[in-house]
């Protein structure tokens, strides 16, 4: 049974017994009433109305108890509705939130302040790990929102929106060797050098290993960290050559460091953020999302929660099209 058919079966109730004036007032076809009808009276194995040949007589007295029930029935599905609409318009409660130390540091400050101004009365909590600490958090039941790079493996139980784009940055002491070159920056140029970045993924080979492992390079990786600003630390005491996210190369950076553009030379990496398959968002969490994630509208929302698969999401949000995020003064890039 379908509230579909209940529909028809009042607006048929309610329309004299005429089902063409019955579908038209459904906006639909006089055959497809007539054919949930039959469904509807196979189904409860007994006659809702009586027939004068291809037209309807009377109600039955069966009839008149399902009508009277079904009437019921569609009172309480509005109630819901309107239940739902005003759990999605609360501007109180609160949001959990598990990311990377560069989001964290780098990129949701400016967000958080502006969902603060417009939501302040509801509650922030920030989480920060790796993604396999970020994945835990999700599984232990503890956050709304997780925000992470790649790792897509470990978050299947998740809904991933595609966010934004970014590449990486070299960060060097000012007068470094590397800043004297004047071509573009190569994997062999990096090469010669100890590097300081990103702690690695244990769900996979990193993307920067294999970018210099397709050039038949072995990078000399001698600190990884998961913060950004550890792995600044560290160059400004010469321990290497830094990598780290474009957003993370910071204008109060270019006091000590200078920060060469590695775009192309490893593969774009895309940041999502994601939510329980299950989730009823409500009005602040579609705010934060949006927030986050310029390019998503409500149309997008809705595309997002008529999709079956991840592999349908991603196809919604082209790598191509995504926003591109840089670093000091260089904001988001809106795709073209």
């Amino acid at each position: 049974m379908k509230l579909q058919q209940l529909k028809y079966l009042l607006a048929i109730a309610d329309n004299g017994l005429n089902i063409t004036a019955a579908a038209e007032r459904m906006y639909t076809s006089q055959p497809g009433v007539s054919k949930q009808l039959k469904l509807l009276e196979e189904e409860l194995g007994m006659q809702l109305f009586t027939r004068k040949g291809k037209s309807l007589g009377g109600i039955t007295a069966a009839g008149h108890q399902v009508i009277e029930r079904a009437r019921i029935i569609m009172r309480e599905a509005d109630n819901i509705r309107s239940l739902a609409s005003d759990y999605y318009q609360e501007e109180e409660g609160s949001l959990s939130i598990a990311t990377t130390h560069t989001q964290a540091r780098y990129v949701l400050p400016d967000i958080v302040a502006e969902f603060r101004k417009r939501f302040p009365k509801v509650g922030l909590n920030l989480h920060q790990g790796t993604s396999e600490q970020i994945a835990d958090m999700v599984a232990a039941n503890d956050i709304d929102f997780a925000i992470a790079t790649g790792s897509g493996d470990l978050f299947s139980d998740l809904i991933l929106v595609p966010s934004y784009r970014w590449d990486r940055s070299i960060v060097v002491p000012k007068g470094h060797e590397l800043t004297t070159i004047e071509n573009k920056l190569t994997l062999q140029d990096l090469a010669r050098f100890p590097l300081v970045t990103y702690v690695f993924s244990f769900g996979g080979q990193s993307s920067l290993k294999r970018a210099f492992e397709d050039e038949g390079l072995e990078p000399d990786v001698v600190f990884t960290a998961r913060d950004a600003d550890v792995i600044k630390t560290y160059v400004r005491m010469g321990l290497g050559v830094g990598i780290v996210a474009s957003m993370a190369a910071d204008c109060a950076d270019r006091k000590d460091l200078q920060v060469i553009d590695a775009e192309g030379l490893f593969p774009r990496s895309t940041t999502w953020i994601g939510y329980r398959k299950n989730t009823v968002l409500r009005r602040y969490m579609v705010d934060f999302i949006q927030l986050f994630a310029s390019h998503i509208g409500p149309q997008q929302l809705e595309d997002i929660r008529r999709a079956t698969s991840q592999e349908d999401i991603d196809k919604l949000f082209d790598a191509s099209k995504l926003p591109v995020r840089g670093g000091c003064n260089e904001g988001v890039t809106q795709a073209a």
